[in-house]
Formats: structure tokens, sequence, C-alpha cells
């Protein structure tokens, strides 16, 4: 798969007067981490805190998907609840998440292992770094709706990444 074609600021552009919640802009609290700078991809979702076990869960799955724009990688977006006291995800399930054909992660806490995820051909985004990893408890909830930095994120939305910053929406960009 090639980078996607799209600018976050073209689509702020595009959008900037849509008030019915179908085209959403992530604060600029998210630093990148993966080999991947620019992804995007239909959405599904983990709300977990301090708990890995669904992320890990999720991303020892196939990514690729097949949609009306062919076949695409997901983005997972993990609700940490902005826990800046575990990694929810560090560089084995990151190479996991570039094995099974994932486009991105943004996760809503910290990831750990910075040079392997920095090596890992995935975009992942999160808050911070932190090397302590997490509990496995089994806990959260799959393609929950969640909330991200105040912002309501489906599964089955869109997620754009690139430099500027992360936009969601309903649907792909046409």
């Amino acid at each position: 798969m090639t980078a996607p074609a799209f600018s976050t600021c073209d689509l702020c552009d595009a959008h900037k007067s849509d008030t019915s919640g179908a085209f959403r802009v992530l604060p600029p609290v998210f630093h990148g981490y993966g080999g991947v700078a620019k992804f995007s991809g239909p959405v599904s979702t983990v709300k977990c805190f301090e708990d890995n076990s669904l992320v890990k869960q999720a991303l020892d799955e196939p990514g690729i998907v097949e949609t009306p724009h062919g076949r695409v990688g997901r983005v997972l977006v993990v609700d940490g609840g902005a826990s800046l006291r575990r990694a929810l995800v560090g560089g084995n399930i990151a190479a996991a998440a570039t094995k099974n054909g994932w486009a991105g992660v943004l996760v809503n806490g910290c990831v750990r292992d910075a040079t392997e995820l920095a090596a890992c051909q995935v975009g992942i985004r999160a808050l911070a770094l932190m090397p302590l990893p997490t509990d496995k408890r089994g806990e959260g909830q799959r393609d929950a709706p969640v909330q991200v930095q105040g912002v309501w994120v489906r599964a089955g939305d869109w997620l754009y990444a690139d430099a500027d910053g992360v936009v969601v929406m309903v649907r792909p960009q046409a």
C-alpha cells in the first residue's frame, strides 16, 4: 500500500463550517512514534485503563479490510483514559500491528520502546513515552464509542493523521 493522498489542513479547509459532528479534529497533544508519519483508515476502538490485553488482541488480528476505496489498513484508536502511568503499546505489539497490516494506532495514553516503535512500518501516535508496562487483566471494551481528549470516535469512522494533526470523519474523504 502506498502513502495515503490527503492533507489534514486541506480536510479542515473543506470541512471548517461542518457543525454536524461528522468531521472532528483532535487536540494537538499527540506525538508520532511509529515508522510511518502519515496514515489513514477505518477506525476500530479499544477502551481500557492501564491494561493492554484488548489492544494486543486487536492488533494480533488482520488489519486489512475491503472498502469501497479498495483494501486498506485499519486504525486502532485506544482510549486509555489519558493515563500517563503505564504504556499500552510497546515494540512487540507494534511489530504485530505492522505484520497484520494495520495502518496506524492512536493511543490516548502512553507507549514504550521508542526505538522499536520507530522501526515499525505503522503509524503510532500517543500522548507520551512511559517505560512501565501494563497489568494484564483482560479488561476493557472493543469497538465501543470512545472519547479521546473530549472528541467522540466510533468504530467505522475514518481517521486521518499527518504532520499537521489528526482528524476523524464519519465517511472516507471523497
